[in-house]
């Protein structure tokens, strides 16, 4: 069954979808609506009164404020309290924003020392590795301990290039141990009157072994260590003398003997080059020189090899 109402047509009525509704209820209903706009607008001008009354016998204040004035005071106020609220967010992360930028700080000046530790070696290298003699290399190395590289998540490219440094370095320390270590040139400005190995013995006239070098020098003269190291005797012995005997480390000693006086005492700390004793004669000798016997890994060898090429 259709329920729709079959309503005449006419002036007095207009379609509205399925309907036919008349002229008049929707001019009324227009109406209404223009009036509620109307009644709106005129209740926001609607001026809302507040009075002051002080406790004290003074005049009262009487403030008269739009609704509509009252109703963008609330909104500053709710915008004001939510940009408070966010200000007191921002504030409860503060200390966690300070610990993160120090923690940033020590990284980046953690990594700003280890730049510049890379390239003051590399200026080190550049300035040793100039020099042309491996003994000039060896005596600039600086191989002094500078503390550990190591930086928190650091990228492993830079942790490589720290790791080759360090290995570059050891290896350089290494050598330059071994460089001092080992006996280098004379231990004084003379002549060698006799060599190591077998010779006819100068008081039997027997064919017998040499264990060193003799070097004949003016009484007096100066006697020099051939190498960095400790004084392990300083003393007399019935053929040798006064006679010195230097631990050089690496498996080297050396020993140097007839001396007219020793100037070190045992346990001291020697560099190459530093005076030991004077040339004499004492002992078991001819007259005035210095036997000179060089010591490796526990045996007597030959001390020309270690003579040549360096003084």
């Amino acid at each position: 069954m259709d329920w729709r109402l079959n309503l005449p047509t006419g002036k007095t009525w207009i379609n509205q979808g399925a309907y036919r509704v008349p002229r008049g209820i929707i001019a009324l209903h227009r109406f209404m609506q223009k009036d509620l706009i109307h009644f709106l607008f005129k209740k926001t001008l609607t001026p809302i009164t507040i009075m002051v009354i002080p406790h004290e016998n003074l005049k009262s204040l009487n403030l008269k404020i739009p609704f509509l004035g009252i109703l963008l005071l609330l909104l500053v106020l709710a915008i004001g309290a939510i940009q408070t609220c966010r200000l007191v967010a921002d504030g409860l992360r503060y200390p966690s924003l300070v610990k993160k930028v120090n923690f940033l700080n020590e990284i980046f000046s953690e990594w700003n020392s280890t730049i510049t530790s890379l390239k003051e070696t590399e200026r080190d290298f550049r300035r040793v590795f100039s020099l042309k003699s491996k003994h000039k290399v060896l005596e600039e190395t600086d191989t002094s301990y500078s503390g550990d590289i190591d930086i928190q998540n650091l990228m492993d490219e830079l942790q490589r290039t720290v790791q080759s440094v360090d290995e570059i370095k050891g290896y350089l320390r290494v050598q330059k141990n071994l460089y001092l270590s080992t006996p280098r040139g004379f231990p004084l400005e003379g002549h060698i009157s006799s060599h190591y190995g077998d010779r006819d013995n100068p008081f039997t006239g027997e064919r017998t072994f040499h264990s060193g070098m003799d070097i004949s020098a003016p009484l007096g003269t100066p006697i020099r260590t051939t190498a960095d190291g400790v004084v392990s005797y300083s003393g007399w012995t019935q053929s040798g003398g006064h006679l010195v005997v230097i631990e050089h480390g690496c498996g080297f000693s050396t020993v140097y003997a007839h001396n007219k006086e020793n100037t070190v005492k045992i346990g001291q700390k020697v560099r190459r080059g530093e005076v030991i004793g004077h040339v004499g004669s004492s002992g078991k000798a001819t007259g005035p020189h210095v036997h000179y016997e060089v010591w490796e890994k526990g045996k007597r060898t030959n001390p020309e090899k270690f003579v040549q090429g360096g003084s």
